[in-house]
C-alpha cells in the first residue's frame, strides 16, 4: 500500500494539470499540488480542487466536469464564490472497519468538509459557518459535462434537460426563461423546482454516470413544509448540467435574510456517484436515511439530540388531526417559510392530534407552531404557537424526550360561517390547476372573469388556482337567516393566500357597491410583500398569508336574496397576482 501511495503521488506531480485515473486499493487521500491546488479522492474517483473550483473529476475512466465549471460554494447567487486558502486532513478514522478521512478546505467565511471513505463512490460533505455575512442564498453545486449528464431527476420531475440550442436569445422573456422554439411552451430552470423536504435523491445522470445529492437530515435547511427550491437545470450560458444544493435558498420566499451563529453546520449530506442507475440511487438514499444522524461524525453538538412529543386539541374539542407542525425560532419575528438561522423540523399530527419530532438538536429553545393541513380541520384558519420549547440531553444519555402534553389551540369564535371556498391548508390544492407540476405561466390559463355559486359550483373546475388577468371574480351566495337584534355583529371576510407575486392589485366589493378592502403591493393596507411563486413556475404555494376584511356596515348583506363578493383585479403584470388557499365569510 505504501509503494502504491508513493506511485500515486509521483503520478500526480508528473501532470498537475489533470486529475488521474483511480488507483485500485488506494486509501482516501489529500495531495497538495501547490498552495492553491489539491487533489482529493480515493480508489474510485478523484478531483482537482483549485482556489475556487473543483475540476477534473475523474470517475469511470472519464472527466465528468470537462469544460464545465465544476464544484464550488457560493452565496448571494453567483456574486460571491468562496476562495479556499488552505486544505488539511482534520481527522482520520474507521467506521465498521472502513477507513475514512475528513478533509477541510478553509475560507474566510467558513470550512467546507469532504469526508471520503475507502471504496466510496462520492463523498459526504458538510459546511461549518464562521464568518458568513447576513445573506439569503447559500449553496454548493456541481456544474458538470453536458454530454455525460443529459438528464435530470428530482422527486417530482425526471427527464432530459433542454438542449442548449433551444435557448434562443431573442426568445428570452424573463430571468432564466425562454419561449421554446415551438412558440407555445416555455423553457425555464424553475420548472425543475422541487419540494425540499420531500426529496429522496436528486441529481443529473446519463447512460454511464450519475451524480446525486442525498440529504437524509434536512434540519439544516431554512423554511418549513412548503419550502421549494431549485434542484437541477441546464445552465443557459454554457450548457453545463447543474446539480444545485441550495442549503439556504430564497427562490420562492418573500424574504429570507439570516444571520448565522458561529458553528452553524449544514450537512453532512452524501454526494453519490454511480452508473446512472436511479434504482441504485434510491436504494442508497434509503440506506442513508436509516443511518442518519451519521455515527462516524466527530461532533458532540451534532449528536446531542432529543425527541419532542405532544397532542394538539382545538378549542372546540376536536383533535387537530393532520395538522402541519413545525419546530422553529423561539419568539419568532419571521414566517416559518422565512426562518433559517439555525435548525428546523417539520412533522404532521396523526388522527388524534398527536405529533412527535425525533433527532432534534438539543440545548436549544424552539417555538412550536401548527396550522391546518386540510381535512378534517380544513375550516381552521388560526395558527398555533407555543414558545420556550427547550430540548436538553443528560450527560451519558444519547437522547431525552420533551413531553409537551395536551396543547390547546384557540380557533375562531365567530358564531356563523356563511361560506367557505377551498380547504385551508396553505396550498392551492383543490382548485383548477392547483398543485399541478411546476410549469411556467400556468396562471395565464386562468380566466379574466368568472362567477362561482356557493352550493352549485365546484372548486376543482370553477375556481382557478390563481388570478392574474384584469377582471372580476365573483362569489355568489344566499343569506337566508333573518337578522336578529342580538346578531348585530358585522361580517368578516377572511382571505387565505397560498402566494402572492407583486404587480397586481385587487379591490374587494360586496354586492357590487360596498368596498370592503383591497389587496396590493402598491402601498395599500394591507400591503403585500412579493414572493416569486407565480412567475417562477409554482402552482401550489409561495409565501402564505392571512388577511381579514371586516364589513363596515351590518346591513351590506341582503337576507333572503343572492349576495356577492367580488375580487376586481384592477392592475396586473404578466404571470403575477394572487394564488388562492381559501376564502371564508363569517358573522
Amino acid at each position: 500500500m505504501k509503494n502504491l501511495a508513493v506511485a500515486l503521488v509521483a503520478s500526480l506531480f508528473a501532470n498537475v494539470a489533470t486529475a488521474v485515473p483511480a488507483h485500485k486499493g488506494a486509501a482516501p487521500f489529500l495531495i497538495p499540488i501547490d498552495n492553491q491546488r489539491w487533489v482529493i479522492g480515493n480508489d474510485v474517483w478523484n478531483m482537482t480542487q483549485g482556489r475556487q473550483y473543483g475540476v477534473k473529476l475523474h470517475y469511470k475512466d472519464r472527466d465528468c466536469v470537462g469544460d464545465a465549471w465544476g464544484h464550488y460554494v457560493s452565496y448571494n447567487g453567483a456574486a460571491n464564490d468562496l476562495a479556499w486558502t488552505s486544505a488539511s486532513v482534520v481527522e482520520k478514522g474507521e467506521h465498521k472497519g472502513v477507513p475514512f478521512i475528513d478533509i477541510m478546505f478553509t475560507a474566510d467565511e467558513g470550512d467546507m468538509h469532504w469526508v471520503i471513505f475507502e471504496g466510496q463512490h462520492g463523498a459526504y460533505q458538510y459546511f461549518v459557518n464562521h464568518n458568513l455575512p447576513t445573506l439569503g442564498e447559500f449553496r454548493t453545486l456541481w456544474r458538470l459535462d453536458n454530454t455525460t449528464f443529459p438528464n435530470g431527476r428530482t422527486a417530482e420531475k425526471d427527464g432530459a434537460l433542454p438542449p442548449l440550442s433551444d435557448y434562443i436569445a431573442a426568445n428570452k422573456v424573463q430571468d432564466e426563461t425562454w419561449l421554446a422554439p415551438d412558440g407555445k411552451s416555455y423553457i425555464t430552470k424553475y420548472d425543475w423546482t422541487g419540494w425540499l423536504r420531500k426529496q429522496d435523491y436528486y441529481g443529473v445522470y446519463g447512460n454511464e454516470v450519475g451524480s446525486w445529492y442525498i440529504n437524509p437530515g434536512k434540519d439544516d435547511y431554512n423554511g418549513n413544509h412548503a419550502k421549494q427550491e431549485l434542484m437541477v437545470h441546464r445552465e443557459s450560458s454554457s450548457g453545463d448540467a447543474v446539480q444545485l444544493n441550495m442549503i439556504h435558498g430564497t427562490h420562492f420566499t418573500a424574504s429570507s435574510s439570516d444571520v448565522f451563529p458561529d458553528g452553524k453546520m449544514w450537512g453532512p449530506w452524501l454526494w453519490y456517484l454511480n452508473d446512472g442507475s436511479k434504482p441504485d440511487a434510491a436504494a442508497r438514499a434509503k440506506k442513508e436515511v436509516a443511518t442518519w444522524p451519521y455515527p462516524w461524525l466527530n461532533n458532540k453538538a451534532y449528536h446531542a439530540r432529543g425527541k419532542v412529543t405532544g397532542r394538539l386539541v382545538l378549542s372546540d374539542g376536536r383533535p387537530a388531526a393532520g395538522a402541519a407542525v413545525f419546530l422553529g425560532d423561539n419568539n419568532p419575528t419571521k414566517t416559518p417559510l422565512d426562518m433559517g438561522s439555525t435548525y428546523y423540523y417539520t412533522s404532521y399530527a396523526d388522527a388524534h392530534g398527536n405529533f412527535e419530532f425525533t433527532n432534534v438538536r438539543a440545548n436549544t429553545t424552539y417555538g412550536l407552531q401548527a396550522w391546518s393541513n386540510g381535512p378534517p380541520i380544513a375550516d381552521v384558519y388560526t395558527t398555533f404557537l407555543q414558545n420556550n420549547v427547550h430540548i436538553v440531553t443528560k450527560e451519558g444519555h444519547k437522547s431525552t424526550t420533551t413531553h409537551l402534553g395536551t396543547l390547546h389551540w384557540p380557533i375562531s369564535n365567530r358564531t356563523r360561517r356563511l361560506f367557505q371556498l377551498g380547504d385551508l391548508d396553505h396550498y392551492s390544492h383543490g382548485f383548477l390547476h392547483g398543485g399541478a407540476p411546476h410549469q411556467h405561466g400556468l396562471v395565464s390559463a386562468c380566466p379574466a372573469n368568472l362567477v362561482y355559486r356557493i352550493g352549485r359550483s365546484q372548486p376543482s373546475t370553477d375556481w382557478c388556482f390563481g388570478q392574474t388577468h384584469r377582471g372580476n371574480w365573483t362569489i355568489e351566495f344566499f343569506e337566508e337567516e333573518e337578522e336578529k337584534e342580538k346578531d348585530q355583529k358585522k361580517p368578516t371576510l377572511i382571505v387565505s393566500l397560498a402566494g402572492y407575486s407583486s404587480g397586481a392589485s385587487t379591490t374587494i366589493w360586496a354586492n357590487g357597491q360596498h368596498q370592503i378592502g383591497n389587496m396590493t403591493s402598491g402601498g395599500g393596507a394591507p400591503e403585500l410583500q412579493n414572493d416569486p411563486s407565480l412567475y417562477r413556475s409554482a402552482t401550489a404555494a409561495g409565501e402564505w398569508r392571512l388577511l381579514e376584511f371586516p364589513f363596515q356596515d351590518v346591513g351590506v348583506l341582503q337576507r333572503g336574496s343572492l349576495n356577492t363578493v367580488t375580487f376586481e383585479l384592477t392592475q396586473n403584470t404578466t404571470w403575477r397576482g394572487f394564488m388562492w388557499d381559501s376564502i371564508i365569510l363569517e358573522w
